[in-house]
């Protein structure tokens, strides 16, 4: 499935399940069919609640994360950047398009399936830096 396809097939399915207000079981096949164990490990995360939206305080500046296996991962959603190693290793070279922070990520942000921690303006910096830390 080329990219466009799949990211819109996602977008469409966050959609349908905003308007429901879950995921159906229909949706769920149709993610399963598309992304296979990426959207496995992504229902886990949902699970564990392991998305994270970061507000900062009084910016209101937002940074998403999503705890990994190995680490925290930073996401910047409108761009469709993950730091962790399958989006340089896998989507960089368009084996695949989206990894599965990104893909729980999109899902936890249509249905609210995330933990909102907020934070003050003072600790951004020192909070992205761990962040953007390579992988050991």
């Amino acid at each position: 499935m080329d990219k466009t396809s799949e990211i819109d097939t996602l977008n469409s399915i966050c959609k349908e399940a905003k308007a429901q207000g879950k995921l159906t079981g229909k949706s769920l096949t149709k993610l399963y069919e598309i992304f296979g164990q990426r959207f496995i490990n992504a229902f886990e995360a949902l699970k564990e609640e392991r998305v994270k939206k970061y507000v900062f305080k009084p910016s209101d500046r937002v940074v998403w994360i999503v705890v990994g296996k190995e680490r925290d991962y930073l996401l910047m959603p409108e761009a469709e950047f993950c730091s962790c190693d399958d989006f340089y290793f896998r989507v960089l070279d368009r084996e695949i398009h989206l990894c599965y922070h990104l893909i729980a990520q999109k899902i936890a942000n249509i249905l609210e399936w995330y933990e909102t921690i907020e934070e003050r303006d003072e600790l951004y910096d020192s909070l992205m830096k761990e962040w953007k830390k390579p992988t050991p």
